[in-house]
């Protein structure tokens, strides 16, 4: 192909030495600029990726249209979820032989991170269903994993009921487990249930009557004595179904062996996901602003007098952002990669493999917030106050990332990661959240 110029005519298949602006959009006979980039950074071309790509893309796109005013709106989006679905979104990990697609892990969240480019919300209410998907892999009960797996292959869905919202002691549970006959039962109340609302299946943290600490049960969301209500109030991913689950004696399917309650890498997947979410956040953030500073006609006399999109200072401002979404891609998949590497390793002990994969997530969500945070707040600079119309709904980048920063709190994960660099420490498992049995003050620690 050629480019013509004023004074020259250059073959850019042979000439290497190019000189001034050329533009991607020639180069590729229209196609858009974005698309002659690497969709993730760092990650060679890998085969089996482009063909679930081609799958699920299209369902993406979909799911694009309406996101701004589904969260505007307040619209949950069980259509989207559905679609997803149907072609069983769900089953990516699960193994080829057994029903699913055999996305490798690093194939898995590329694909979450185009989601959440899409919506945020969507990718989001995954979190619980992916990280039960991981303990599933390892379970060493032929049967038990098998009946799963299918289950997962055929289009269910798992969501979580971990967290109550108060009222229980650190290190203690008010959800019970109960026998009645050969059968355990459920009975309690649960926040911060992320996708549940959308599932078929929930995992439950509760107390059991003679094994020692929180364990994890699989309860059909189906029951008539499961309730589950939209009342998360966050002012941030408020389509995730993050609200209040209620269960009423209602049966066991599922006990999660005790070995996986400890050391199995399930809360570094948790964390990763959000990092994924984070990452699509920058994404969109990068889209709109781009979008809207390629069709702005307003400018400002203290400006250099030039259309906005030749504007130096918003060219700058931009640049930065798409290298933040660079970057934030980069560190969340060298993240992924990590884990990927220590669950295959089996010279690695359960409990090796338990820090490998908390200290990859850990190191990446200190990076990756602050950086995602940053994005959503530079594409207003680069806009002006129009912006900031409730209209445009621009703050939803922000309000998002901001309430997925909360979660797990990040302020803990650099000292936790400190720890381990200066004194060995491994890092523990956050396997409860409560009250404080008494005051404690610097002194207790």
């Amino acid at each position: 192909m050629a480019l013509e110029s004023p004074l020259h005519s250059f073959d850019i298949e042979t000439d290497p030495n190019i000189f001034g602006a050329v533009s991607l959009e020639a180069l590729a006979d229209n196609t858009p600029a974005r698309h002659l980039l690497k969709l993730t950074p760092g990650i060679p071309t890998n085969g089996h990726y482009d063909e679930l790509a081609a799958i699920f893309r299209p369902v993406f796109a979909q799911i694009t249209t309406g996101a701004n005013e589904r969260d505007a709106k307040r619209i949950l989006p069980f259509e989207q979820v559905g679609w997803l679905n149907k072609i069983r979104f769900g089953a990516l990990r699960i193994p080829e032989n057994e029903g699913g697609y055999g996305a490798s892990l690093s194939d898995l969240f590329r694909l979450l991170i185009e989601l959440a480019e899409a919506d945020s919300h969507v990718a989001h209410l995954w979190r619980a269903h992916f990280a039960f998907v991981e303990s599933v892999l390892l379970f060493k009960d032929l049967a038990v994993r098998g009946r799963w797996t299918e289950r997962i292959s055929g289009g269910q869905i798992i969501g979580n009921a971990y967290t109550e919202r108060g009222g229980n002691t650190l290190g203690t549970l008010n959800t019970k487990l109960d026998e009645h006959g050969d059968r355990l039962r459920v009975t309690g109340e649960k926040y911060y249930c992320t996708g549940t609302i959308y599932a078929d299946w929930v995992a439950v943290a509760a107390s059991h009557p003679t094994r020692a600490g929180r364990q994890i049960a699989l309860v059909s969301t189906q029951h008539s004595g499961v309730k589950i209500y939209d009342d998360w109030d966050g002012f941030g991913q408020q389509l995730t179904g993050t609200g209040s689950t209620t269960f009423d004696s209602v049966p066991v399917d599922t006990l999660l062996p005790e070995e996986q309650q400890i050391n199995d890498p399930e809360s570094a997947i948790f964390q990763l996901v959000l990092l994924a979410v984070q990452a699509g956040i920058t994404r969109a953030a990068l889209n709109d602003v781009r979008s809207a500073v390629q069709s702005r006609t307003r400018t400002f006399s203290t400006g250099t007098g030039v259309p906005v999109r030749n504007e130096p200072q918003v060219l700058q401002l931009v640049g930065e952002i798409s290298a933040t979404a660079f970057a934030v891609d980069s560190v969340v998949l060298a993240a992924v990669g990590e884990i990927e590497i220590a669950v295959a390793d089996d010279s690695l002990s359960a409990v090796e493999r338990f820090a490998v994969c908390e200290l990859a997530a850990n190191r990446a969500q200190s990076v990756v917030q602050p950086l995602t945070l940053s994005a959503a707040t530079k594409l207003f600079d680069g806009l002006g106050a129009s912006a900031t119309a409730s209209g445009c709904n621009l703050d939803r980048h922000w309000r998002n990332a901001r309430t997925v920063a909360t979660h797990n709190p990040a302020i803990y994960k650099s000292r936790i990661v400190g720890d381990y660099e200066v004194n060995g420490t491994a890092p523990k498992r956050l396997n409860a959240i409560g009250d404080l049995s008494r005051p404690q003050n610097s002194s207790d620690y």
